[in-house]
């Protein structure tokens, strides 16, 4: 139970809402009881004086209250569940930013052990399902407690004995059938929890994956997989819906049984009424009410398994300490920049071998310096480095002569304007994608830099507002990697990380693109990964790197000279 403990400090915030919807739950099901036994009683009695032959029977007053009880029961229902679900999504909605602002630092480091699947569905399906400690879990309960204790003070004022009687059984009720049922249904429960995060995994890698599946022929094997988790998942289902049937029906058993022992002693007199007549009528039909008022108890404690589990995954998660903190004080982004890499080592999680092993390097203000060498060698890792998305386990990296780890994030990232390897577009307008970059930019800016990168068709037709994404047009990979130096270009930061920018491009745009990176970065300091040797004389220094070191460092006629690595590299043209 110590898991629900941080989520349910999260309903602090909205307890005024949360307690109405609770005695909004417990007026409903009290009117309900009210109706049930009034009628009962009502309607028993009219028969009992009507045979008697006798007609002093006040009818009105009985009558106005089985109104009365109707219509509290149907208002209380409508706006207990208004109140309810309205409370309830304020949770969740504090709840989701609550867990995203936990995310968000831990990224992406700290998320990089989770598969994309799994991640999402922690993210959405999980925090979803603690919805269910309120509305299954909590104002049952209350709700359950509080007619128990009702019933039982509203029946003592005929008979003590019979209140007392009935206000047992169900307490006993309350006290064993719930946690029975939790414990038959957490193994349940949390198989459900783990099975449909599974099963949402593999389904999300198979529709990513459709294209090397089919390649490889290995759908129809991974989709038997699928079928095996989904099969294992209705059974969990399956499972569980016996549980819900196997509770309910020992309610009613129970009921039941308390219908009788209610009927058998009030036969023998209620309170001082040797003759009870229509009375014997109000315990029993009180007696069923209340115990359909008990019904859901029972079942909700077969969700708490499944609760838990969720809130597990969910902490599980957001309670990773950071592998990068930023300082809290803010501070002014610099105007130019020096970087001075000091024996910088570095590590991945889980790996023996280091992907940098004692980088030193110094770049001037306003240097353009190319970074070479064969893939994994540990290129990209060292721009990670530079954005702070890891930070080394040794050495020291210094931007204009102070550690980068003393810089809050809005000024380290107001400092540098990156093109990663892999560029995200968001299923959104063209012009929203571009504004990230720079949020006040207008159309005509944004015109500009999209006709500087060659993508001027994509403001044919829609224009700005043309839709991207998942849910638009796809661009290709050429379009995708303009689109990312476009984004750069309006950041316009002091230093330039490129990873891969000409990847996908042919000769023609590669070269434009290198010139135009060449003309708006002459005064920032430029830092570019790449595998091609398309233009790279136009560069300050080509530094040449294998197995997460530098190995040559030099402009294109030094290391041609030297005829090393980097001369290997044109040879092979």
């Amino acid at each position: 139970m110590r898991e629900l403990l941080p989520y349910l400090a999260l309903y602090k915030r909205h307890k005024g809402l949360l307690t109405l919807g609770v005695i909004l739950a417990i007026v409903t099901l009290l009117a309900s009881i009210g109706l049930l036994t009034l009628s009962g009683w009502f309607l028993s009695a009219s028969a009992v004086v009507g045979f008697a032959g006798a007609y002093s029977f006040n009818y009105m007053l009985p009558a106005a209250g089985v109104r009365g009880a109707a219509i509290i029961r149907t208002a209380g229902r409508y706006f207990e569940r208004v109140v309810s679900h309205d409370a309830t999504f304020r949770v969740l909605q504090h709840l989701r930013v609550y867990t995203f602002s936990k995310v968000l630092p831990l990224s992406p480091a700290g998320l990089a052990r989770f598969r994309q699947g799994e991640l999402l569905n922690r993210l959405v399906a999980d925090v979803d399902t603690l919805d269910h400690l309120y509305l299954r879990v909590i104002s049952p309960l209350v709700g359950a407690l509080m007619v128990i204790v009702v019933v039982t003070c509203g029946l003592s004022l005929l008979d003590a004995t019979l209140a007392l009687t009935l206000g047992g059984i169900m307490l006993l009720t309350l006290l064993l059938l719930p946690p029975l049922f939790y414990r038959a249904g957490k193994p349940t429960g949390e198989s459900l929890t783990h099975l449909r995060g599974h099963y949402r995994q593999q389904i999300t890698a198979w529709l990513q994956g459709q294209a090397e599946l089919s390649l490889f022929n290995a759908s129809d094997r991974y989709r038997q997989q699928m079928e095996q988790t989904e099969l294992a998942w209705h059974d969990a289902q399956r499972r569980q819906s016996e549980l819900t049937a196997l509770s309910q029906a020992l309610m009613m058993l129970i009921g039941g049984i308390a219908v009788v022992v209610m009927l058998w002693m009030a036969s023998g007199g209620v309170g001082d009424n040797a003759q009870p007549g229509a009375l014997i009528a109000l315990f029993v039909f009180c007696a069923l009410a209340a115990f359909e008022a008990l019904a859901p108890v029972t079942g909700a404690f077969q969700h708490l398994g499944q609760v838990m589990a969720s809130a597990r995954r969910v902490t599980q998660l957001i309670e990773q300490p950071p592998e990068v903190v930023f300082p809290q004080t803010a501070a002014a982004a610099p105007a130019t920049v020096t970087l001075d890499l000091r024996d910088i080592t570095f590590t991945y999680p889980q790996q023996a071998q280091p992907a940098l092993n004692g980088i030193n390097l110094s770049m001037a203000t306003g240097e353009h310096i190319a970074l070479l060498g064969r893939t994994g060698c540990g290129k990209s890792t060292l721009l990670q480095l530079l954005t702070r998305a890891w930070d080394p386990q040794r050495g020291e990296l210094l931007l204009n002569g102070a550690p980068i780890s003393g810089m809050d994030e809005m000024a380290l990232r107001r400092t540098i304007s990156m093109v990663p390897q892999r560029v995200h577009l968001f299923s959104a307008t063209l012009r929203d994608n571009l504004r990230l970059a720079a949020p006040q930019a207008s159309d005509e800016q944004l015109a500009a830099v999209l006709t500087r990168t060659g993508l001027e068709k994509l403001l044919a037709d829609d224009g700005l507002n043309g839709w991207l994404g998942e849910g638009g047009r796809q661009l290709s990979g050429g379009e995708l990697r303009r689109l990312a130096i476009a984004r750069a270009l309006l950041h316009d930061a002091p230093l330039l990380l490129l990873d891969e920018p000409t990847e996908g491009l042919d000769a023609t745009t590669e070269s434009q693109i290198l010139d135009l990176l060449e003309e708006v970065a002459q005064q920032k300091t430029l830092l570019m990964v790449t595998h091609r040797l398309r233009g790279l004389a136009r560069f300050d220094r080509i530094i040449v790197m294998d197995n997460g070191q530098i190995i040559e460092h030099g402009n294109h006629a030094e290391l041609l000279a030297n005829k090393g690595r980097y001369y290997q590299f044109r040879q092979r043209l």
